[in-house]
């Protein structure tokens, strides 16, 4: 079943500002300024800007954005197709409607049979839309093709399909931008990691997170899922992260460089819970 023609914004006002020149200004402020150069793909986060919007701008404000982008998502709630796509049409956010490039769709269609055509991995659910705002503000003519990728369940499950799907895109994308996000370690109150005696959930956050992040510059798959099983790293993005780990090493890439991480704690380093953030490239 095809998607719909538009995708109105689920959590502008909550996430982000939905009033226009608001938002403009709060991009204006958490991007940073500088020569931005093409690169394969980014890893970024995807919490309110308030909390992880300069982690996310600093990596936008790194990279060359192209025309069309590849946006590797995924939903909270496990709605929608394993491997789903969202392959005409346009996304609203409060700077305009981005285009999704029906062109690209049908090649990345062509190319990963595992696609479907979805919606419901992308209804009420912010992991792709918050990106949205930074990828208009970096590039006024971009064009999206939305995925959700939803495959991983646990333990071994979705572990090869993964691999093979990062390997597809890879095979099927040109010059084009992806763009995957995650957020990483969710510890203390509220969250299913308890935290260790003695640390702060900061502290916590931090040391797990480091752990990943040492197999995600290495691009290192097998590093990945062996570190967060022995840690039980409790990151929400396991599936876009395996999707970008194969395809960076898919386009030749041996290495990505994290340009930037912080914590919801960073400001309030007591908090008795905090959530990860990373930005990384893979040049």
């Amino acid at each position: 079943m095809a998607a719909p023609d538009r995708r109105r914004p689920s959590v502008a006002g909550v996430f982000y500002p939905s009033d226009p020149e608001i938002l403009r200004r709060k991009l204006a402020s958490i991007m940073e300024k500088g020569t931005p150069r093409p690169a394969k793909a980014v890893l970024v986060p995807h919490a309110g800007y308030d909390y992880s919007g300069r982690v996310a701008g600093a990596a936008y404000s790194r990279v060359a954005v192209t025309r069309d982008v590849v946006l590797v998502a995924f939903h909270h709630r496990g709605l929608g197709a394993r491997f789903g796509v969202w392959s005409g049409g346009e996304w609203e956010t409060p700077l305009g409607p981005v285009p999704v490039a029906g062109d690209l769709a049908a090649r990345l269609k062509a190319a990963c049979p595992v696609l479907e055509e979805d919606e419901a991995g992308f209804r009420g659910e912010h992991s792709a839309e918050v990106q949205m705002p930074f990828l208009q503000a970096s590039r006024s003519d971009v064009r999206i093709v939305p995925l959700s990728v939803n495959a991983w369940e646990g333990g071994d499950i979705g572990r090869r399909e993964l691999a093979e799907f990062g390997r597809a895109l890879a095979a099927a994308v040109g010059d084009e931008l992806v763009v995957a996000t995650t957020d990483l370690s969710h510890c203390g109150v509220g969250y299913d990691s308890m935290l260790p005696k003695g640390r702060t959930a900061r502290e916590h956050a931090s040391d797990l997170d480091a752990r990943i992040l040492d197999r995600v510059k290495a691009l290192d798959v097998d590093g990945f899922w062996e570190t967060l099983e022995r840690f039980r790293v409790p990151m929400c993005g396991v599936g876009p992260t395996a999707v970008f780990l194969e395809y960076g090493r898919a386009r030749g890439a041996s290495s990505a460089e994290v340009v930037a991480y912080e914590t919801s704690a960073d400001g309030e380093p007591e908090a008795d819970r905090a959530v990860g953030y990373p930005g990384v490239v893979v040049w």
